[in-house]
């Protein structure tokens, strides 16, 4: 996606990246993006709470005013329903979720991917 966001980007069309992951969305660089601390998968906000998903359009809209370089990314001030109980349930060996571990590892195709993405990173202060 964040690919997609800069090649569109560079064509003059204004794009916004919006993610549930954290490393993903600043490993990837988009021109533009927003975070929300919620479930893997639910950017959109909770199905069928059509306030909260208004609400999140809205807050996430505001970043084509505030973000003014390129590689911004603003953190949404959006709570998941019920707290933070999900992180527990998401980070439980014992629980139904059959999906490896999450490898934290950055893998590159080529070394000069990893030296471009590394420059960008420093670039970003992180």
């Amino acid at each position: 996606m964040c690919l997609i966001a800069r090649y569109l980007e560079e064509r003059g069309i204004p794009t916004l990246v919006m993610g549930t992951a954290l490393d993903i969305v600043k490993y990837g660089w988009p021109p533009r993006a927003v975070f929300m601390d919620v479930p893997l998968g639910h950017g959109g906000g909770p199905a069928f709470d059509p306030a909260s998903q208004l609400a999140i359009a809205r807050e996430a809209f505001t970043a084509f005013d505030r973000i003014q370089e390129p590689g911004g990314l603003i953190h949404l001030d959006q709570k998941w329903p019920g707290g933070e109980g999900w992180k527990d349930a998401a980070s439980d060996d014992g629980a139904d979720d059959a999906r490896q571990p999450r490898d934290l590892t950055p893998r590159y195709q080529l070394e000069a991917d990893r030296q471009l993405a590394e420059a960008a990173m420093a670039a970003a202060g992180d």
